[in-house]
């Protein structure tokens, strides 16, 4: 399990990472360099530790299901 400050740190460098390839320039996290091409990967990075923040404070993310009423 993750502290709420790590996690908080580990969303910040991503965003930055994002930030930083939207703009055109490159961004390195230790020994990974990361360009445009890599804004998808960036972005899953980013939703996963949206999701560990939210669990760390004790949210839950929304379910949405789909019900499809049905007379037999």
């Amino acid at each position: 399990m993750f502290t709420e400050e790590f996690v908080k740190e580990r969303l910040k460098l991503w965003l930055d990472a994002e930030a930083a390839v939207a703009t055109g320039q490159a961004y390195q996290i230790g020994s990974r360099r990361l360009d445009r091409a890599n804004l998808y990967q960036i972005r899953e990075q980013i939703r996963f530790w949206q999701k560990e923040l939210l669990k760390v404070q004790g949210k839950r993310q929304r379910r949405v299901t789909r019900i499809v009423p049905r007379d037999l």
